[in-house]
């Protein structure tokens, strides 16, 4: 039973905690995370799984179950018929069993037994309508809510869990303290049946016992079919005469002569509410055929009716007179069908054709058919026949008939009502073509995230699948297709001055892609060292961005410089270029024309620091000048360019077109 706690059912019912165990199933309290809602699962137990006569009933209850919607009854939300395990998933109902709450109270007050007899009736009365009989009905099934209503629940479980057999075993009966004498007996069971077990329920809340009582289960079946019970008023002097009568009237052995209906009960208990002092004109436990057993009861007892007592040797005479009068009429009958038949001769027999699987009025068409033989029809609908066409007829085929003989032929108004499939997991293509198979034939696709369906694939439908609808309703299925994981957002985080390496881990820790780009920087650019991140796309301005989104990055490369040289008209010749950081030479080799603007990268020594020192070199033919620059990457103002003249040794000011030293530009 513990196995499934903590598990989750067809990715959508989380199961907490076990909160009932019975005979068959066990019932678990769960999560629905697709509704958000707590539901009760009823989950059958593993023995029955294997047993295909049980599977097949527990199918068609559920089919029927789906159908009851009433206040008093407890909602079925789902079904499911796998191969392992098989489900109802119900309302949750916060309360306790009418059989607890009767074990706290003892007898009830009669105002309350009323009061939960009339909900529990008219929730019967719903089923009954809808063509369910409950076949179970008892105090442990009824739930007791804080506000004094009342839920019946296990609708359907005990009909196809009841044995075919007729004898009556203790494992074959559950509930024998309030099954009515047909049930105990094997016989069919209609509405009539849950009406004694009420009757039962309301004798039990009245005097705080129960009818009958014995220590094994068949004991207290054969006193359902023997023995009658003592009068409520006999156990509890203070019932009302017509509250009595009420409560014996459904007790009943013979069911024509208990209430043939709920509402027919529900009628008498509305007017003793209103008059608690009427009282009924009914007469209790008169049986014209006892039963009696044969012998000591053995543990499947047989039943069996008492036979008539020997006549009276003075009733004989009248008998032997209306047996000689039956044999007179029977001769004049049989005159009247053979003499006719011996003077004219015999008709013509005729081969019963079969007529299942044809239109109706094909059939009426057809004069071979109709010269032949009268047609009579029945309508009623069929699951198996579209509209119009037979399904069944009263003669056999091939059954030899007279020329005019009359066949009733039972036509198909088309299904009454239908299920809608189960596509949950189908593609939308499939899923349509399932419903369509099905009869249905408008369709409504939505597209919504989910956590554990795959993207593409039908999440839920609405009405949910192994709902019951009526079949001639052009009913429009909802399809709920999954979009994948529903999108989360994230928070981007600040990465700017990170290096490259934690830039991403923590980008990538919020499940955000990452892009990174190179970037050269200028003077007039925020300082970054190399490798470090210098800014980002989108930034952290942005206050979110959803999972899986790209975050660009952008990683300094170094800096750039245009440095500009400018040379007097009169020097013709190629000089050379060499340049210097912080004393350490980087780039030399460059040809200098007489004026050129070149650019420069400063990767590795001024990614240290914010200011470093530039030097120039400038060489023509073994003659070499220098120019010193304080190169400042934060928009500070460096230091004027300074020529050195190899002859003096001496720095000369920039800009000084008279000198003969080459005129060097500023670094921009």
């Amino acid at each position: 039973m513990e196995r499934y706690l903590r598990k989750r059912l067809d990715g959508r019912y989380e199961i907490q905690e076990i909160i009932g165990v019975g005979g068959m199933a066990v019932v678990y309290k769960a999560h629905d995370i697709q509704e958000n809602r707590t539901v009760a699962v009823k989950i059958l137990k593993s023995e029955f799984v294997s047993n295909q006569e049980f599977l097949r009933r527990f199918k068609n209850e559920s089919k029927a179950i789906a159908m009851l919607s009433h206040p008093n009854i407890v909602k079925v939300y789902d079904v499911s018929f796998g191969d392992l395990i098989q489900y109802i998933v119900m309302e949750y109902i916060e309360g306790i069993t009418l059989k607890e709450y009767i074990e706290r109270q003892g007898s009830l007050r009669w105002k309350d037994a009323v009061h939960f007899t009339i909900q529990i009736l008219r929730a019967l009365q719903h089923a009954h309508d809808k063509g369910i009989v409950h076949r179970d009905v008892k105090p442990q099934n009824i739930m007791v809510l804080p506000d004094g209503g009342v839920k019946v629940t296990d609708f359907g479980i005990a009909r196809f869990a009841r044995s075919d057999q007729r004898t009556i075993t203790d494992k074959a009966i559950g509930s024998v303290h309030y099954i009515s004498p047909e049930q105990a007996r094997g016989e069919k069971t209609d509405e009539k049946s849950d009406i004694y077990s009420v009757g039962v329920m309301l004798y039990e809340m009245i005097t705080g016992q129960m009818p009958f009582q014995a220590e094994s289960a068949v004991s207290v079946a054969i006193m359902q079919l023997q023995r009658e019970p003592k009068n409520p008023s006999e156990i509890n002097g203070s019932i009302p005469e017509g509250l009595e009568q009420i409560t014996m009237h459904a007790m009943q052995k013979t069911p024509e002569r208990r209430y043939q209906s709920s509402a027919e009960m529900l009628c008498d208990l509305d007017a003793f509410r209103k008059d608690p002092a009427i009282t009924f004109g009914y007469t209790y436990f008169v049986d014209d055929s006892p039963t009696k057993f044969v012998g000591t009861v053995p543990d499947k007892a047989e039943i069996v009716t008492e036979e008539p007592e020997e006549q009276e040797k003075g009733s004989i005479i009248p008998i032997l007179t209306g047996v000689a009068v039956t044999f007179v009429l029977a001769l004049v009958v049989l005159g009247i069908i053979f003499i006719p038949k011996f003077l004219n001769g015999s008709t013509a027999e005729i081969p019963c054709p079969n007529f299942v699987g044809m239109r109706y009025d094909e059939i009426l068409g057809n004069k071979e058919y109709t010269d032949n033989f009268k047609f009579e029809d029945e309508w009623d609908h069929s699951s198996e026949y579209e509209k119009n066409y037979v399904f069944e007829q009263s003669e056999k085929e091939g059954e030899k008939l007279k020329k005019g003989a009359k066949i009733t032929l039972y036509i198909s108004m088309g299904e009454s009502s239908k299920q809608v499939p189960d596509v949950h997991n189908m593609s939308e293509s499939a899923a349509v073509s399932e419903l369509k198979n099905n009869g249905f034939k408008n369709f409504k696709v939505i597209e919504t995230p989910d956590e554990d369906v795959e993207k593409g694939l039908v999440i839920k439908t609405d009405p949910l699948r192994s709902t019951v609808v009526e079949a001639d309703t052009n009913i429009t299925v909802t399809i709920y297709i999954s979009s994948g994981k529903p999108e989360k957002k994230v928070a981007v985080p600040d990465v700017v001055g990170m290096t490259e390496a934690d830039a991403k881990k923590k980008l990538e820790s919020e499940n955000l892609k990452v892009k990174v780009m190179e970037t050269q920087l200028t003077k007039n650019d925020k300082f970054y060292p190399v490798g470090t991140v210098a800014m980002q796309s989108p930034d952290n301005s942005k206050k979110d961005a959803l999972e899986g989104d790209e975050i660009t990055i952008y990683v300094c490369s170094g800096y750039k410089f245009n440095l500009s040289v400018d040379l007097p008209m009169d020097y013709t010749d190629t000089f050379y270029l060499a340049l210097y950081e912080d004393g350490v030479l980087f780039k030399e080799g460059d040809k200098v024309d007489k004026t050129v603007l070149m650019t420069y990268v400063f990767k590795d020594l001024v990614s240290k620091k914010e200011v470093c020192e530039l030097t120039v070199k400038i060489s023509d033919n073994g003659k070499e000048w220098f120019n010193l620059y304080d190169v400042t990457v934060n928009n500070k103002t460096g230091r004027e360019p300074q020529f050195e003249d190899p002859a003096t040794g001496k720095y000369t000011p920039a800009g000084n077109e008279e000198s003969s030293v080459p005129i060097i530009g500023e670094v921009e």
